[in-house]
């Protein structure tokens, strides 16, 4: 198994095919499982402190609701052309008109949501003055679901693989995504010969998503998945080798895309180790990079796109969304825009 990394090199010539790849995506059919929510913003300016505590008093300037979790990656795949089955859970709550509504404005479909009125809609209501988080609210339970629940999730998906291209785990760990649901995806996944992603949480153990096509983790993330540590690796400059490989033989992943910030990603795809560089030019917030990200790859796998070319396109994507702030979907023209500008 070799060491070397071959490193790819992005000129004209490279844009100009990436650009060609990104028309293939018009059309291509994701089903996306996973945890959702909603990220709310309440924003303003403190200029005393309450006479009632020791707190400050936000006066409130702008609020504003945003798409977060898998709800982010649904909204990302139809802002790049595809076409999204967003199957989830969400309560019967203020929380979920909230969802839907941001859902129907981003040209997501809810039908194929279930409800459980036990549990609160996944909501993280952020109060900032500037860039200063005052506070964060969190409206959310993160235990597993009901049986009942779950197996009305296992029954949408089963309902509705066959007509999607790609499926993707999207595990944020509020409790959608068992092990005996991943197990049961799997086993669908393989019998309707569907790519099965994942985008993993790190308080997970790597064999949690045994069975998956292709894991897509940060390094830290990777490192808690295997349960490496970084001091029991000899040789320190092939560490992300030493994780990757890891991580794909515990996995039995296909492909590895281990990404890694700045230093782009790379690619583990058998025995061949490739890396892409990462294209951004100004970095404001990296919330939500993941997502878009992921829903990237889901559409240029879903294309026929090679592994190492939708990763480039990936990384574009994510060019656009960190250059703003919060969760945001990466529009198609801004996307050709990236391949074309950015890293020239």
């Amino acid at each position: 198994m070799s060491n070397v990394i071959q490193a790819l090199k992005v000129d004209s010539t490279v844009r100009k095919s990436l650009i060609e790849k990104v028309t293939l995506f018009k059309g291509k059919k994701i089903l996306v499982l996973g945890d959702v929510g909603v990220d709310e913003y309440i924003m303003g300016a403190v200029k005393r402190i309450s006479p009632e505590a020791p707190v400050p008093v936000l006066e409130v300037e702008n609020e504003d609701k945003r798409l977060g979790l898998a709800a982010n990656v649904a909204q990302n795949v139809v802002s790049m052309g595809g076409e999204v089955k967003l199957v989830s859970v969400i309560g019967s709550d203020s929380g979920a008109e909230i969802l839907q509504q941001l859902l129907k404005n981003s040209g997501v479909s809810f039908e194929y949501l279930v409800q459980d009125s036990k549990r609160p809609t996944t909501r993280k209501t952020r109060v900032m003055t500037g860039q200063h988080h005052l506070v964060r609210v969190d409206h959310e339970i993160r235990k597993s679901l009901s049986s009942q629940s779950e197996a009305l999730l296992l029954s949408v998906v089963e309902k509705n693989i066959s007509d999607v291209d790609v499926v993707v785990l999207e595990d944020y760990a509020k409790g959608i995504l068992s092990q005996s649901l991943i197990e049961k995806v799997v086993i669908l996944a393989q019998k309707h010969k569907k790519f099965l992603m994942v985008d993993p949480h790190q308080t997970k153990f790597a064999e949690f998503y045994k069975g998956v096509d292709l894991i897509k983790p940060n390094y830290n993330e990777a490192l808690a998945l295997t349960q490496i540590h970084e001091d029991h690796i000899e040789d320190f400059s092939e560490r992300v080798l030493h994780v990757g490989r890891a991580l794909q033989k515990m996995t039995g992943a296909k492909q590895v895309v281990l990404t890694q910030g700045k230093e782009g990603m790379t690619i583990f795809s058998q025995n061949n180790v490739t890396q892409v560089p990462t294209f951004a030019k100004k970095v404001f917030d990296v919330t939500g990079a993941g997502d878009t990200v992921i829903a990237a790859l889901a559409l240029g796998i879903a294309s026929g796109v090679d592994l190492a070319e939708a990763c480039m396109i990936a990384n574009f994507a994510a060019g656009v969304v960190v250059a703003k702030v919060g969760c945001v979907p990466c529009e198609i023209k801004e996307l050709v825009n990236s391949i074309n500008t950015l890293g020239n």
